[in-house]
């Protein structure tokens, strides 16, 4: 009987001190801190590439953990790739296939399940949509696109405020009061941190305008691209930097010298973006911006009259680099800020780092601005990600990985329970060095907005290491191969040459199996065309008039 009583007791021991050695599954789930950043390109992070900027403290992210070459969108714009990072899932099926329809707030989010679990939730930055993000204990956020100088914010708590300022400054001083005065000790947080830069119209903070208005940069070969050898879409594309950027609004050109010079408004509201944005200068922004973009002024009254298309070209260009290249400066020295922040008050150790953007953006490339086609400028994004500890430093990774995967990713490192209906891959294998568990080898794509602003059409596509198929289905049935090995630029239609006969009928196969294993089909495709139309008639889509939107129904008509 003591025998049996002393083993009971010494088993009982055994599962207590087992059971105390447990490590505290709440105590061990890391932190996650998403830095997000708009539009920008992975070509204006000198982790990818120096020849633009230098970005030092991005870079340090890179340092820290893993870059990711491959990294991409499922739709490249900027509503639809947010609500895809929350949902984990496609555009089809979460409804948030464009800027024009509205977020569907039935949708289940990654923040609400973390804070359902026992996350600190906090956002601060641009959302773009909806003006009260489910599952954030806090937020301040920007209404819509925001704005780059005193801007208005939406508050959990405050109400509507306006802060006099620059909005990078302004988002990262109100992150790093969170950190210092909100945030909980004994609580894992999620921390969104969001950047309206460099979303156009690409105002750079003032102590950013002597430097970045007297420099030059060196222009991508195709800037002259003149869209032979591909499909229709391309050339038919408003989004040229000659044709369609605002002389005004975009290269800031003061609406006075464009009526001196008689150079006619771009697309009816160049003057309005300029007169709309720089209403919010207070009396010295505006002296501030005046002594610098005045100059500019006074050289481009001088030169106009002489300016070929070439020359006005290479103007533009030029302009818009300085412009969006100064806001990321800002982004990066405060990305720096944040950083600081972290290592001073001992927060890297267990904490997930991501800096990325909503998607890419082309910066002269095939003479554009702006996103939305599936070319790789557009569609891949930067990815870089630390977790000290588990992931090794200064690696990189060419996995295919898209923001379709972070919802699931933070959620696996987070130990809690992905939604059934979540499409997409934990990243967890590839940052903790177990890549051969990753077995992605296509990623897909669809993008919706069209007819509207930019007038990209419609299109999917598959999408490997080595090829893109896609196919362009509205108003013109037509499809494109590209060879991603042989032709980086992208600049040669290979659909119809013999030589890829193979590689086609490959590639159709695994697209419809995609299609299939993420729920997409023609019919989902034609409801939204259906139901876009018919607001554009109306007149209720930005950037496309109600003639143009019935010219548009009676083709896909015939």
């Amino acid at each position: 009987m003591v025998n049996r009583l002393l083993f009971l007791t010494l088993g009982l021991l055994a599962f207590a001190l087992t059971v105390w050695a447990q490590p505290n599954p709440k105590s061990d789930r890391p932190n996650i801190i998403f830095i997000m950043s708009d539009d920008h390109a992975y070509q204006a992070i000198s982790a990818y590439d120096n020849k633009l900027i230098e970005t030092p403290n991005i870079d340090r992210i890179a340092k820290m953990g893993m870059l990711f070459t491959q990294a991409s969108v499922t739709n490249s714009i900027c509503a639809p790739s947010r609500a895809t990072i929350l949902t984990g899932k496609h555009s089809h099926l979460n409804g948030k296939i464009d800027n024009h329809f509205p977020f569907d707030t039935t949708n289940v989010t990654f923040p609400q399940l973390l804070q359902k679990a026992g996350y600190q939730t906090a956002m601060f930055g641009k959302l773009h949509f909806g003006n009260n993000p489910k599952g954030f204990d806090q937020f301040k956020i920007l209404p819509g696109q925001g704005s780059y100088y005193n801007p208005d914010f939406i508050t959990k708590n405050e109400g509507n405020i306006r802060v006099e300022g620059y909005v990078t400054d302004i988002v990262t001083d109100m992150t790093l009061e969170w950190l210092q005065n909100e945030r909980k000790a004994d609580q894992p947080f999620m921390l969104m941190y969001l950047h309206k830069s460099p979303h156009r119209p690409w105002l750079m903070a003032e102590r950013h305008m002597e430097e970045f208005t007297k420099r030059t940069f060196p222009e991508p070969s195709t800037l002259f691209d003149d869209y032979s050898g591909r499909t229709s879409p391309a050339g038919e594309a408003e989004m040229n930097i000659l044709k369609h950027m605002g002389w005004s609004g975009d290269n800031k050109l003061h609406p006075a010298i464009m009526k001196q010079l008689g150079i006619a408004d771009v697309g009816g509201y160049d003057t309005i973006r300029y007169k709309s944005e720089f209403a919010r200068f207070t009396p010295s922004q505006a002296e501030n911006f005046r002594k610098y973009y005045g100059r500019i002024d006074e050289e481009f009254i001088k030169k106009y009259p002489s300016m070929s298309d070439e020359d006005k070209m290479r103007w533009k260009y030029q302009r818009y680099m300085q412009d969006y290249l100064g806001t990321i400066k800002a982004v990066d020295e405060n990305v720096g800020r944040l950083l600081d922040y972290l290592e001073a008050n001992k927060l890297m150790e267990n904490t997930i780092i991501v800096y990325t953007s909503d998607q890419g953006f082309y910066l002269g490339e095939h003479g554009w601005y702006d996103k939305r086609f599936v070319y790789d400028e557009s569609f891949k994004t930067p990815l870089l990600m630390a977790w000290p500890g588990k992931t090794k430093a200064g690696t990189r990774s060419d996995a295919l990985v898209q923001n379709l995967d972070f919802a699931q990713t933070f959620l696996d490192a987070a130990g809690v329970p992905a939604p059934a209906d979540m499409q997409g891959e934990s990243l967890i294998p590839l940052l903790t060095g177990n890549a051969e568990k990753w077995t992605r080898d296509a990623v897909y794509y669809h993008y919706y907005e069209y007819p509207a602003e930019h007038m990209v059409n419609r299109h999917y596509a598959i999408v490997t290491q080595e090829y893109k198929l896609i196919h362009y289905y509205f108003v013109e049935d037509q499809w494109e191969l590209i060879d991603r090995i042989k032709d980086p630029q992208e600049l040669k239609n290979v659909y119809n040459d013999p030589a890829y006969a193979a590689v086609k009928k490959d590639l159709h196969a695994r697209l419809e199996a995609l299609r299939v294993k993420y729920k997409d089909s023609s019919e989902i495709s034609q409801s939204y065309i259906d139901r876009l139309l018919d607001d554009a008639v109306q007149g209720k889509v930005w950037g496309i008039s109600k003639e143009r939107a019935v010219e548009l129904k009676n083709r896909a008509k015939k």
